[in-house]
């Protein structure tokens, strides 16, 4: 699916060699899609194409539309690395297709860094706002710097919306966050929403810098922020609820 890949297709056997296409960084000793735990399984592919593949979304949704219309029977698909999906394989281009569409479910990720905590308590604010204002939106809070950065895109690549958050240092944003929202651009998702926050003791300039960044990152940055000197006091926690109701729209 991507430009530097080739597939294979064995006739008679039915067999496509997907190379990079539909396979995981994963290994299970059975071999085979079947074999493997299900839930494991689709966590491993979604990741694997939310941080490989999404930018290429609009190159695999073209390339799966070809190798339906040529009426192809598949009866195994052997990624490079990963389960070989022998059971029902069709399944896994279908879920491509569906993931290679700007996908999105009833979710919104917060992603922060913190020095004092005070950045981190902006972060679970949101989040229970965001659950007591829309009980069935699905709500998941991250540390970058003590998170898996390919897991918690995984989690982005899910939500409609995120919210983002840093203090300023050195009138910048924590060098983690930075780091993450290079990856983040480079990623290229699309249709998504966010909002920024984030602590300051002198200048302040992180809610600015994180609001560019996000924007050229391609996501639609919402109006309404928390930038709060020092730690954050109730006043602060309050403007929560604004940046809830924003997401959830």
């Amino acid at each position: 699916m991507r430009p530097d890949s080739m597939a294979t297709y064995l006739t008679g056997d039915n067999i496509l060699f997907s190379n990079d296409a539909f396979g995981q960084h994963y290994a299970i000793e059975e071999l085979f899609n079947d074999k493997a735990e299900p839930c494991l399984l689709w966590g491993e592919a979604m990741k694997y194409y939310a941080n490989i593949l999404n930018p290429f979304s609009p190159l695999v949704k073209k390339k799966i539309e070809e190798i339906q219309s040529l009426n192809l029977p598949i009866d195994i698909i052997a990624p490079s690395h990963g389960a070989i999906w022998r059971e029902d394989p069709m399944q896994i281009v279908e879920k491509y297709y569906q993931w290679a569409q700007d996908y999105q479910e009833n979710q919104i990720t917060v992603v922060y860094d913190t020095m004092w905590e005070g950045t981190m308590q902006l972060a679970h604010a949101i989040g229970e706002e965001i659950s007591h204002l829309q009980p069935d939106t699905k709500v998941k809070v991250f540390n970058i710097s003590q998170s898996d950065k390919n897991d918690i895109m995984t989690e982005v690549f899910k939500s409609k919306a995120i919210a983002v958050g840093s203090p300023t240092v050195g009138q910048d944003i924590l060098s983690a966050v930075g780091g993450w929202l290079d990856f983040l651009k480079e990623l290229k998702f699309k249709n998504k929403k966010a909002a920024v926050f984030g602590c300051y003791g002198w200048s302040g300039e992180s809610t600015k810098i994180l609001r560019e960044r996000l924007s050229a990152a391609g996501f639609a940055v919402t109006e309404p922020e928390i930038k709060c000197n020092w730690n954050p006091t109730d006043t602060d926690l309050a403007k929560a609820a604004e940046i809830a109701k924003v997401l959830c729209e």
